[in-house]
């Protein structure tokens, strides 16, 4: 008998080591890594910085001449009839013409009020918004990551507590069940820690319900299959050394939507440039050099080719256009002024965000220190009533309080730290320093 359950033992101990060895071992540097290669968001938000990259040249503000090919043959068959001065007459029924021109011409605007320029910088500008915008799409990614990572840890402490607590919990049942079978107990205490045991399970089946859902999520947030199994790390670290100064400074210089909004003013003032450049004259220069080839079938001329050099230039000013220009500039002006609102807004909003959530960051640090000595007081004060409930000098109530004040204990440390955890994150986010 004993041989079997020592058999039985091995294996149940091999599937296991079987099962772990199975489970990729996750840490946050390596999911943050996979986000970046994988999530679609930030994929998406590459290729829209591609295009930007790809629309910022010299040929897309205008600055490069355009060389064209030209073929023109035109065909007609008529029925002609001429009199000429001396009074002869001439008549062709289905006489054929035909009229071939071509050659290349070369064309370049030299000067359209600086218009040029501007829409060049104002390309620059659209480039360095894209990479403002797939900064803002990395750092919300990232965020969700260490977010969805950390609520795994804090849910894989709960269940380690609730797995304690059942192992306790069975114990407590077996103690009954032994002590009922002697006369030291009434049937009762065995139904009521049979009540217990069974709620300490269906507690410990949502929490691992949850678990699973939670690896699902953060698998889908890495842009991977969702059935992939890993395990996570078992401890929360969290910075305590976040000063508001400094975190107000580097937002002042790093965050992605202030950014953006800087980015928006400086392309509406080129957009301002490029309205004003239309008040003055606009210069092109072309060439050309052409072939041409003529037949008919009636007429002095039966056959004639030409070819040759064209150059020229042509100049436009605008005089009067309906009062469009004024309209114009004064719409430019008008984007330029909102522009300059919308960034005394994200200051404000991004100061208030900052204060606001330093202030979280600094209560859920207290609360994760007094949390972190409740769950030492509730421990020591389980081991003592285990003793006593063991030695029956305490009732299976009190016994219950204090199994549960230890769990409960250890759920809010849990989830203090992991509090903790998502201020550091948000105020590292509104910063722009979060670690990617």
């Amino acid at each position: 008998m004993n041989t079997k359950i020592i058999i039985r033992s091995l294996i149940l101990f091999l599937i296991c080591i079987t099962k772990i060895n199975a489970q990729e071992s996750l840490s946050i540097e390596e999911a943050i890594k996979i986000a970046l290669e994988n999530n679609y968001e930030i994929k998406i938000a590459s290729n829209e910085l591609r295009v930007d990259q790809t629309n910022n040249a010299i040929g897309n503000a205008g600055m490069l001449p355009t060389l064209t090919a030209n073929v023109v043959d035109n065909n007609n068959i008529q029925n002609l009839s001429q009199i000429r001065i001396d009074g002869t007459e001439n008549s062709l029924d289905n006489a054929k013409n035909n009229s071939l021109n071509y050659g290349v011409s070369l064309g370049w605007t030299i000067f359209d009020g600086m218009s040029m320029f501007a829409k060049r910088e104002q390309l620059q500008e659209l480039q360095k918004l894209g990479e403002s915008q797939l900064k803002l799409s990395i750092l919300t990614k990232i965020s969700d990551v260490y977010a969805t990572y950390y609520d795994l840890v804090q849910q894989q402490q709960q269940l380690s507590a609730l797995d304690s607590t059942l192992v306790i919990s069975n114990q407590r049942l077996n103690l009954a069940q032994n002590r009922f079978s002697i006369g030291k107990a009434s049937k009762l205490e065995v139904l009521n820690a049979q009540v217990d045991l069974n709620t300490d399970k269906v507690t410990l089946l949502r929490q691992k319900e949850l678990f699973i859902n939670t690896k699902t999520l953060l698998n889908q947030i890495l842009g991977r299959d969702t059935k992939i199994d890993f395990t996570v790390a078992n401890i929360v670290k969290v910075d305590t050394d976040l000063k508001l100064a400094e975190l107000s400074d580097l937002a002042q210089k790093q965050n992605p939507q202030l950014e953006a909004q800087i980015i928006n003013k400086r392309v509406a003032e080129l957009q301002l440039k490029q309205v004003k450049s239309t008040r003055y004259p606009t210069i092109r220069v072309n060439t050309a050099y052409n072939f041409g080839e003529t037949e008919s079938s009636l007429g002095f001329i039966t056959q004639s080719s030409s070819r040759g050099l064209n150059y020229g230039f042509t100049a436009s000013l605008n005089l009067f256009d309906g009062f469009a220009q004024h309209r114009n500039e004064k719409i430019a002006h008008l984007a330029i002024e909102n522009a300059k609102l919308q960034i005394e807004q994200q200051n404000l909003n991004l100061e208030t965000q900052l204060a606001t959530a330093y202030q979280t960051y600094l209560t859920n640090l207290e609360l994760t220190e007094l949390e972190e000595t409740n769950q030492a007081i509730a421990k020591q004060n389980l081991t003592i009533t285990m003793d006593k409930f063991h030695i029956g000098t305490i009732t299976t109530l009190e016994f219950r309080t204090a199994q549960l004040n230890f769990v409960n204990a250890t759920v809010r440390y849990s989830n203090a730290q992991f509090q903790a955890k998502l201020s550091e994150i948000a105020l590292k986010e509104l910063a722009g320093k979060l670690d990617y």
